[in-house]
């Protein structure tokens, strides 16, 4: 398939895609708002000639926002276009920028060529920048036929997701060509990027930013003041963070085992995507005492789950638990970010399916900071054993911080080669 077959059948898909957004906002309205800005229509003033950075949906988002922060600092006279194609990326991008002017935002217009040329003709930047594998053959070309560099930051790819850009290389091939900076985050890679048509000179092994995460210095003693306030220091408080459909009632019967040994046990349970809330809560409600994060009721000695129904609350969360499980991994949607948890010195537990973070679930597993369980059996086994060797606990937990220490440095490579695209 080439870049006009590509176009052809994405134009002869907008019907589905139509569709799909109309099924979408059923559960989540904010789908149906702000439709025109995904065909470049009714986008909002923007300035002109800055930086322009695409961050899919949340976990993108809040990885590029270091970046976006020391570019903000580098470039003082630049603004930044942020783009998301999400309705949950767009609520972090606007909570984690409210206060800064010169960041700008709005939906990336979907990747036909008409669209694409439009959004880059209103924004006119200097520089683009995708975060991570977000790949977009006519956004690509619009960028080169106007001159504009664009860079992948933090990139990476999977040994399945170089197949799948392989089995379509007259596609994919000419677009990585395009490209100006490819920074991966390991040298494996790298050589799959070059392996699919990117030019060797333009690909840089810089590691990954998500090791520079910089954790506010006021976090760890909020979340000690709020567990003492619940009345919970010596209570065994573990998170389930990030977590997928399917993957929630196996975790509430890990919780109902961690609770026949240690009854007083209290999980957090943090879904994914906030149109899962409801749901999640129903299914946590008609088995345990539970207590919505969003309403802000205090947890009492007889809850046994707090819900994390809200926005930007994260790290908090984290903060506030003994032991970290990371979702997405007990089903096979890849995991999410074990850096977060291990960054506040948490021990980590993930299930089988690590496929999006496997190098550095690796490393974490390599230096000890991190179990691996097989399913929801293991998943109570491994917090049981933690709650009830809590030097281990830390030891897991120091050695996921040192790990994340050792990495650091990401960040300021990047932005090296950035800067040599802005000159």
């Amino acid at each position: 398939m080439n870049r006009t077959l590509y176009t052809l059948l994405f134009h002869l898909a907008l019907p589905l895609v139509a569709l799909r957004l109309f099924l979408r906002a059923r559960k989540a309205p904010a789908y149906g708002q702000r439709v025109g800005e995904r065909f470049a229509c009714k986008l909002p003033a923007m300035r002109q000639g800055g930086i322009w950075v695409h961050a899919v949906s949340v976990g993108e988002s809040i990885a590029a926002a270091p970046m976006v922060r020391a570019l903000l600092k580098a470039y003082p006279d630049l603004p930044i276009t942020l783009t998301c194609m999400t309705p949950t990326g767009s609520e972090r991008i606007q909570a984690l920028f409210a206060d800064e002017p010169r960041v700008q935002h709005c939906y990336l217009p979907y990747d036909l060529p008409w669209a694409a040329g439009r959004f880059l003709d209103h924004v006119q930047p200097r520089l683009g920048i995708i975060m991570e594998t977000e790949l977009w053959p006519n956004h690509i070309h619009q960028c080169a036929k106007r001159g504009i560099p664009v860079a992948l930051a933090n990139a990476r790819l999977s040994a399945r997701s170089a197949r799948g850009y392989g089995r379509f290389a007259k596609l994919t091939r000419p677009m990585l060509a395009e490209m100006s900076l490819i920074a991966v985050q390991t040298e494996t890679e790298a050589e799959r990027f070059r392996r699919l048509g990117a030019r060797a000179e333009c690909v840089q092994v810089t590691g990954s930013i998500k090791f520079d995460l910089k954790i506010d210095e006021q976090l760890l003693p909020r979340a000690r003041q709020l567990r003492a306030q619940w009345g919970a220091m010596q209570r065994p408080v573990w998170i389930a963070a990030s977590t997928h459909e399917g993957e929630d009632a196996l975790i509430l019967q890990a919780h109902r085992q961690v609770l026949e040994r240690h009854a007083d046990a209290l999980l957090i349970l943090v879904p994914r995507h906030p149109e899962r809330f409801n749901t999640v809560h129903e299914l946590c409600r008609e088995q345990f005492a539970t207590v919505r994060r969003s309403c802000a009721e205090a947890v009492s000695s007889e809850t046994r789950v707090l819900l994390g129904d809200t926005m930007g609350e994260l790290l908090f969360l984290y903060a506030l638990a003994d032991i970290g499980f990371v979702g997405g991994s007990l089903v096979a949607t890849g995991g999410h970010n074990p850096l977060e948890p291990a960054a506040l010195a948490l021990p980590v537990i993930m299930g089988p399916h690590v496929f999006n973070f496997l190098e550095i679930s690796a490393m974490l597993r390599d230096a000890g900071a991190l179990q691996s369980v097989d399913d929801g059996q293991g998943l109570a086994l491994a917090v049981c054993r933690l709650v009830e060797a809590p030097q281990e606990a830390r030891r897991m937990g120091e050695a996921g911080r040192a790990v994340m220490q050792a990495n650091q440095g990401a960040l300021q490579r990047l932005l090296e080669g950035l800067g040599s695209l802005l000159k």
